[in-house]
């Protein structure tokens, strides 16, 4: 299968992948280190995201808000009933098992816990799939489907790591025991899709959040799948409104291309995003023009641009998670790196106290554009100051009703 509105690999086979499983020792050193750098990290005491290395408190509000969706805890109890015993054994771990910090946008170097669905009858998969769309909006569920799908579309259109790059090649793990009371969440983990989801106190957590595509449109059989419109045309929309005699303020480069980046930004990996796997401990300071300094209008389209991220969890909670957002106005930054024309890549993050948000253009991966591209997305979502996994919200929690853990 070929289509000539994406550029084929340059060379086939070159990536150490075989069934959905890197294999480091096989890479150069400096590729295997940066690929392998998560799971060197995922053990370390967890702080998160923060400005400075310290953590602002008392952010994040535990309250018995009804935000979170029962029907969620039905489809967990049905997708665990319908497991065999051993698959429970690595499918359902326990809500402070290390694995909730483990996990990639590329792909394991590890054998990782929980059921890989496409290993997973038909049933069994569709019941897992229920958690997941019982525990977002229909926008949200619907972008994570269509990512899945496009990950399968790229496979055949490169026609090569066909037993890797598949519309079911992830991994969902249910932690903790499914309860409108007690807290509890999962996981679902893979190439181009991460998701972490927690319920805790009526609320939902969605963080960290890694949805990418490459690339964006589905082509062939996949036609029609589309992914990150929105958060390409929101935010060029808002780019545009941004005054050009402010750029000191907001654009931290014009370009994306290599050449014109430091090399820090310029790899081939990570790109110009650096909240993603093994970021939990982040220290980054905020950087770009202060939201409370735009005009309305430009604020407006900031919040639409917020929305776009927010809109992935259930209504309900998307718009407490907005309020809050709203509160903390004054130290919320914008920052932009590249063009804002129809064709250029580029690079844009929303960065509050209480919310993180990248979206980066890439260059070919498996594709062979050497230069960022816009059919190369990725976007990540974290809860900043302790609150990724749920982790604020929880201790509140089991202070509350455990006298800590």
């Amino acid at each position: 299968m070929t289509d000539q509105r994406f550029p084929l690999p340059t060379a086939k086979g070159t990536l150490p992948i075989a069934d959905s499983h890197l294999f480091p020792d096989l890479l150069p050193p400096e590729a295997a280190s940066e690929l392998d750098a998560l799971f060197r990290r995922h053990l370390e005491p967890y702080v998160g995201v923060t400005d400075d290395g310290t953590p602002r408190r008392d952010l994040y509000r535990l309250d018995a808000a009804g935000t979170a969706p029962r029907a969620a805890v039905v489809a967990a109890e049905a997708y665990l009933d319908g497991l065999a015993p051993h698959q429970r054994i690595v499918g359902a771990l326990p809500m402070d098992a290390t694995e909730w910090r483990l996990w990639t946008n590329a792909v394991p170097t590890w054998h990782p816990k929980g059921m890989r669905l496409e290993r997973l009858a038909e049933s069994d998969r569709d019941r897992a799939l229920a958690v997941v769309e019982a525990s977002l909006s229909p926008a949200g569920y619907a972008q994570v489907r269509a990512a899945m799908a496009l990950n399968a579309n790229l496979g055949e259109l490169i026609d090569d790591y066909r037993d890797t790059l598949t519309e079911f090649a992830y991994w969902f793990t249910v932690f903790g025991t499914p309860s409108a009371d007690s807290p509890w969440g999962w996981q679902l983990m893979g190439h181009h899709v991460d998701l972490h989801c927690v319920f805790v106190g009526g609320q939902v957590v969605l963080a960290p959040v890694f949805l990418g595509a490459e690339p964006t449109t589905g082509t062939g059989r996949f036609e029609g799948v589309r992914a990150f419109d929105e958060e390409t045309e929101v935010a060029l929309a808002f780019r545009r409104t941004l005054d050009a005699d402010r750029a000191g303020e907001f654009l931290m480069g014009p370009s994306l291309r290599a050449e014109d980046l430091p090399p820090e930004l310029a790899g081939p990996w990570n790109g110009r995003h650096v909240a993603g796997a093994g970021g939990d401990n982040l220290v980054l300071p905020p950087e770009g023009i202060v939201a409370a300094s735009l005009t309305a209008d430009q604020l407006d389209g900031l919040v639409d641009l917020v929305r776009v991220y927010l809109g992935r969890l259930p209504p309900a909670q998307a718009e407490r998670d907005l309020a809050l957002v709203r509160e903390h106005l004054d130290k919320t930054r914008f920052a932009w790196r590249g063009g804002h024309d129809d064709e250029c890549a580029f690079y844009y993050r929303v960065h509050s106290p209480v919310l993180l948000v990248e979206y980066d253009n890439h260059p070919g991966v498996f594709l062979g554009n050497p230069e960022p591209a816009r059919f190369h997305v990725h976007t990540i979502v974290r809860a900043p100051n302790g609150n990724d996994y749920g982790r604020d919200l929880l201790d509140q929690h089991y202070r509350l009703h455990h006298g800590g853990r």
